[in-house]
């Protein structure tokens, strides 16, 4: 698979170009880095970018993303009183023991007053999971700054103000924290799920049960393809965790380096009727369009359709990440009017892909997903935040 990698866009010019004060120095590096932005983001480009150099990021990222896999292999009840502690919710069904992920989840309100955006410090060290919602509310208020001011930048590109200002009426924004199960911890859950009687007394290898069940899902998406359906989606470059021992009472977890390099989110970009691999540094942050933002721009910006890819042969590795959904309220609707309707239609054919299952899998998202979901939404609104 080809390898995507992302145009990044530093935190500085970030500031610069959104910026309403520029000087007649800063002119031309404003113009060119809102060309990249506009390339980067368009009908012709991936649909996503890269934003590197945000103050405190790293240290907010590494406070809270080791915290996903242990509230998603937690005691349910006790997980249950650490979220209603700190007024998390989660909109899987964490009693599945079968799930692909499990996710933790706050709104966040939106403002565009950015001198309250700076975190505070003092909370940069997190004894078990007493900064929890602190640590949602930091982070998050930091991205949502970032999602604020490409919305401003992209807003000047197209002339309006719509973006932001939809952003802001919605009031809200949905942060999730996200943990994708390993096949290793799927076995464990799904064993410690079956009645009692059906347990076998002798001691049962974990690995031994991953072998035997094929090692793999019958997918090798941990989640499937589909178009975020808000303005943009910030993310935090992933989390990788993995398991150090095959026994599930002995096990082990540390962070490791990225499987191949690669973040395994990956896109499928139109224009080169391709699928792409993202590779982005791991400090940095992604921000993707969504079909909000595509068709409020009628079509000066593209959403971008995407999954995440499992990396084979890693059945004890697990992915952390840290997701904010930036979207207009959902009673809003829109208007196609003026949208290049062409834009939706013949991206379904000659999918370069190796993979003749899930080729038709994007297919059928590219042929009907994305077009029903326009013209719904014309005449119901946004659906609510999901």
């Amino acid at each position: 698979m080809e390898v995507l990698e992302l145009n990044e866009l530093s935190y500085s010019d970030l500031l610069l170009v959104s910026s309403n004060n520029v000087s007649l120095e800063e002119l031309e590096r404003v113009e060119l880095s809102s060309k990249a932005i506009m390339e980067a983001l368009g009908p012709m480009g991936p649909g996503l970018l890269s934003i590197t150099g945000v103050p405190n990021a790293a240290a907010l990222r590494r406070n809270l993303l080791p915290l996903a896999p242990k509230l998603a292999l937690m005691d349910p009840n006790h997980r249950k009183l650490i979220l209603k502690d700190h007024k998390l919710g989660s909109d899987v069904p964490l009693k599945n023991p079968d799930r692909k992920v499990s996710s933790f989840a706050m709104q966040i309100k939106c403002s565009n007053d950015f001198e309250d955006t700076h975190v505070n410090s003092e909370h940069e060290l997190v004894s078990g999971f007493d900064n929890l919602g602190n640590g949602f509310r930091e982070l998050g208020i930091c991205m949502m700054e970032l999602g604020l001011r490409l919305a401003r930048i992209c807003d000047r590109a197209i002339g309006g103000q719509e973006l932001e200002q939809s952003l802001l009426e919605s009031g809200t924004a949905k942060a999730r924290l996200i943990h994708y199960h390993s096949v290793l911890e799927k076995t464990i859950l799904v064993q410690e799920a079956r009645p009692k009687k059906a347990v076998s007394s002798k001691r049962i290898r974990i690995g031994d049960e991953v072998k035997r069940s094929g090692g793999d899902d019958s997918s090798n998406l941990w989640q499937q393809w589909h178009y975020d359906y808000g303005i943009f989606t910030v993310l935090t470059a992933p989390l990788f965790v993995l398991a150090s021992n095959a026994q599930a009472s002995e096990e082990r977890e540390e962070e490791c380096a990225y499987p191949n390099g690669h973040t395994y989110l990956q896109i499928f970009d139109p224009s080169k009727k391709n699928v792409f691999m993202v590779k982005a540094s791991p400090e940095s942050f992604i921000i993707q369009v969504g079909e909000s933002a595509d068709i409020i721009s009628r079509g000066k910006l593209r959403a971008t359709l995407h999954s995440v890819a499992r990396p084979p042969k890693f059945e004890h590795l697990s992915r952390e990440t840290f997701v904010l959904f930036l979207q207009p309220a959902w009673s809003k609707t829109f208007s196609t009017e003026d949208y290049p309707m062409n834009q939706i239609s013949g991206t379904s054919k000659e999918i370069k892909w190796d993979n003749e299952s899930e080729s038709r899998v994007l297919a059928h998202v590219l042929s009907k997903g994305r077009e029903g979901t326009k013209v719904k939404w014309c005449v119901r609104g946004v659906p609510p935040h999901g």
